[in-house]
């Protein structure tokens, strides 16, 4: 998977019954490179729209920005009426961290989105959630209390004053709330029960907010009061989990429909099994279950560990078959197929790239992009795949040992083992396209004009900027293949006998990916005018390929051992 930094953005649209508008302003987010639109759901009750859309964040923003122009052009407050809670043409427009970037940095992004969105697009902004600069505006329910038609007199109050943009009521966009908010998974759990009684029960038992407390029969005795007269509600069981329980004529079950609104509080194998139980408790059983939209990488890789582990597998598998346990373990299918593709941010971004990686190619497709008349993909990417490869020796190993009949004991050991192998072989693989990344830019570099002293000045800067990254791509490949060593060690030590030769491979591979990713090191290297930097990095890439003998030599003596043990 890429490493770059994936945020979603959810923009709400006070617009949901024209189609040509609702696509007017849609269509924006794909004039952004990079920015994939995921999904447009309009309702017409609602007179509202759904976009869903992701890519980096940069880029991310700047397809919110064309978008917030686009609605304030064609959508008219005066005359909206719908039955969800608005106040805007943009009613709201939060950012999601989904993969390399932390909820912090995403606030910044948000932050950032609304000031343009105030400057540029002259909209009213209140920002909320994480957000939010005053504790009293993160609950989204507060910001936008009173609607669009409570607009005109909560302006002139100096409490209410937005955070960009105009603090005079605007009557044809109204205002807009700018967010960062964690990821929201809608996801049901399917019965085998046409009750809805019983379905409700199951999601009263799971869901943070509970139930309200009763004397006697849970269902029908006499309501438990506080002091003050208000109901006593006895909360679930499930932290950051809203429920309900409903049936689907479609289908002729029940579900309990979830929002999960914090997946790091409850995951979504969590909320599966929870549910399981609650639902065994009352004789209904679960028989599969949805998820309604996308959902992050991360927690369907994490639903595949979880169930792994609990059949006492090891968990260093590719991301391909973490997803797949996932799948048949929640039951995802039953329904309708799942489709990765679809159905998980990452992949769905990557299925809309029209730019085909290296590291997605067939083997014979990379090797014959290789042998082309391009200068890249090159040594570098070579280097880095030659070092993925031996990683995934490594874990190879582990995870056949993990499994070893009469080692049952030893499973966790060994897939631990496994994950660190699966770790190097993961970043070894995104470091096969940086590297012609990193060509590319340097050639780029090179191109630029220089008619005058300041052109001149700003392409230099560009070409070392360049000349740096060419030379930290393959320094990366070297310290990562090295690393991955220890993994070829260990399994050399103490795998499985008959896979000895495997971790001697391994060893091989990282030596050969540290040594040719030394060569592109110094190659790039006298590029390089901060002579400083330069001498040492040349000293660290030194050091790195005499420990990588070192260690090749340590791992084929253990394997020589082993196999003259076996053939004695």
């Amino acid at each position: 998977m890429s490493t770059t930094p994936i945020v979603e953005c959810v923009p709400n649209v006070s617009e949901g019954r024209d189609e040509a508008v609702i696509r007017a302003i849609a269509d924006q987010v794909e004039t952004v490179d990079g920015v994939a639109l995921l999904d447009v759901e309009p309702g017409a009750a609602t007179n509202r729209t759904v976009i869903t859309f992701a890519g980096p964040p940069e880029a991310v923003v700047e397809a919110a920005v064309r978008l917030a122009r686009k609605a304030a052009e064609l959508i008219d407050m005066t005359t909206h009426q719908g039955e969800h809670p608005r106040f805007g043409a943009l009613d709201v427009c939060p950012l999601v961290p989904v993969s390399g970037i932390t909820m912090e940095e995403t606030v910044e992004y948000a932050r950032e989105l609304g000031r343009r969105l105030g400057e540029e697009v002259g909209l009213t902004v209140y920002l909320y959630e994480h957000a939010a600069t005053r504790p009293e505006r993160r609950n989204l329910a507060v910001v936008r209390q009173g609607e669009y038609e409570a607009l005109p007199e909560r302006l002139k109050d100096p409490e209410w004053r937005p955070d960009f943009g105009p603090a005079e009521f605007q009557p044809r966009s109204g205002a807009t709330a700018v967010g960062a908010r964690d990821f929201l998974a809608a996801f049901n759990v399917n019965l085998n029960t046409t009750s809805t009684r019983r379905a409700n029960a199951i999601a009263f038992d799971v869901r943070e907010k509970g139930r309200i407390l009763r004397e006697g029969d849970p269902l029908t005795g006499p309501i438990v009061r506080d002091e003050e007269g208000n109901p006593v509600w006895k909360p679930g069981s499930l932290k950051a989990v809203k429920a309900i329980g409903w049936y689907i004529e479609e289908y002729g079950i029940c579900q309990v429909s979830m929002n999960l609104t914090d997946l790091s509080t409850t995951p979504i194998h969590v909320a599966f099994d929870e549910t399981c139980e609650r639902a065994r408790d009352r004789g209904v059983r679960v028989t599969g279950s949805e998820l309604v939209g996308l959902v992050p990488l991360r927690a369907m890789l994490d639903a595949g560990r979880y169930f792994l582990r609990k059949q006492k597998r090891s968990t260093g598998v590719s991301d391909r078959e973490l997803v797949k346990i996932a799948v048949r373990s929640m039951g995802l299918d039953e329904l309708a197929p799942f489709e990765p593709e679809k159905k998980i941010v990452e992949y769905a971004l990557e299925a809309r790239n029209p730019r085909k990686r290296l590291v997605d190619r067939t083997l014979r497709g990379f090797v014959e992009e290789t042998a082309s008349e391009s200068p890249a993909p090159g040594g570098g990417s070579v280097a880095a795949a030659v070092g993925a490869l031996g990683a995934a020796l490594g874990a190879m190993v582990a995870n056949l040992s993990s499994h070893k009949r009469g080692w049952d004991e030893r499973w966790e050991e060994f897939s631990e083992v496994a994950e660190r192998g699966k770790a190097h072989h993961d970043r070894l693989l995104a470091l096969v396209d940086a590297d012609t990344d990193a060509f590319d830019a340097l050639m780029a570099a090179w191109r630029l004009p220089e008619s005058g002293d300041a052109e001149k000045a700003a392409k230099e800067e560009a070409v070392q900027a360049a000349v740096l990254a060419a030379v930290e791509v393959p320094l990366s490949v070297m310290r990562e293949a090295l690393a991955s060593m220890d993994v070829a060690a260990e399994m050399a030590e103490k795998g499985l006998p008959a896979s000895v030769s495997d971790a001697g491979v391994a060893a091989l591979c990282a030596r050969a990916a540290v040594r040719a990713a030394g060569l592109n090191v110094r190659i790039n290297l006298p590029q390089l005018t901060d002579e400083g930097r330069a001498e040492a990095i040349r000293r660290e890439a030194a050091a790195l390929e005499e420990e990588a003998e070192r260690r090749e030599t340590a791992v084929l003596a253990r394997v020589d051992e082993a196999l003259r043990e076996q053939e004695a």
